[in-house]
């Protein structure tokens, strides 16, 4: 399927390992030029040189996106290089578990404000996008914990304020060929992320998750790339305002 995505832009903010590395390489394949950002200088630098190799433009930065300024100035800067944005994805996250208020402050600081700050910056080449190409797309990483909870923690209801918020950006720009969807994942399973920490540190925790997943295993990166990626894409022109549940049946609630 062709996805119409050759020659587009897409940012990404947390785009150099796990599910972020995952939607940058899938947009690389599909013929777009990519930016991603990340905190590490290095990742950064390795994750440019792998997507330069696809053969589309490829920038990056090291960016600490709870620096509102840091990231409005990467998002000028990227849309000079690449001349415009037609693709915004938020897939920075802190990840943070607790109740307590730094848990709230980091995570509200990271997941939302950061997808604010982005999508602030981002917006007049989206308009313009839009405008020139009929279409162009903001897509949020939330998270399948928006709406499953055991405990009163600060991590689901962040998670939850984006999908809230992208719906209210898909009705307000709609009219003009902006679209925001959202993807919310379940458990992924990636070498040197949550769940292989959990399972190399907790792996009774670890095998309780996995044996609460229907399909019987945990998700990939790609898995949730595909999705992004699709949302994002021209091919999905008249879906906006949608919560994309990737979960492999683990939540119960049935998605009206």
């Amino acid at each position: 399927m062709d996805m119409n995505l050759k020659g587009r832009n897409a940012v990404i903010l947390g785009g150099t390992r796990g599910i972020g590395r995952a939607i940058a390489e899938t947009f690389a394949a599909e013929g777009a030029n990519v930016a991603v950002c990340a905190r590490n200088a290095d990742q950064v630098k390795e994750a440019v040189s792998t997507l330069s190799a696809r053969g589309v433009m490829a920038t990056g930065a090291a960016v600490d996106v709870t620096d509102g300024a840091a990231v409005r100035a990467w998002v000028d800067t990227v849309a000079g290089a690449l001349g415009g944005v037609d693709i915004l994805v938020s897939n920075a996250g802190a990840m943070a578990q607790g109740g307590d208020p730094a848990s709230w402050e980091q995570n509200f600081r990271l997941d939302v404000l950061a997808a604010v700050n982005a999508f602030d910056a981002a917006k007049p080449h989206l308009l313009q996008s839009a405008a020139a190409k009929g279409d162009a797309s903001l897509v949020l990483i939330s998270s399948v914990s928006a709406a499953e909870t055991d405990t009163a923690g600060s991590y689901g209801p962040i998670k939850a304020a984006l999908i809230h918020w992208a719906k209210g950006v898909a009705r307000q720009y709609a009219s003009k060929g902006l679209r925001a969807n959202v993807v919310s994942p379940g458990a992924i399973y990636f070498e040197g992320g949550v769940w292989n920490m959990i399972e190399t540190n907790m792996p009774d925790m670890f095998k309780g998750m996995l044996a609460r997943i229907p399909l019987g295993r945990f998700g990939a990166p790609q898995e949730i790339a595909n999705a992004a990626v699709f949302l994002a894409s021209p091919a999905s022109s008249y879906t906006t305002g949608v919560n994309l549940v990737v979960d492999g049946a683990t939540s119960r609630r049935v998605n009206f």
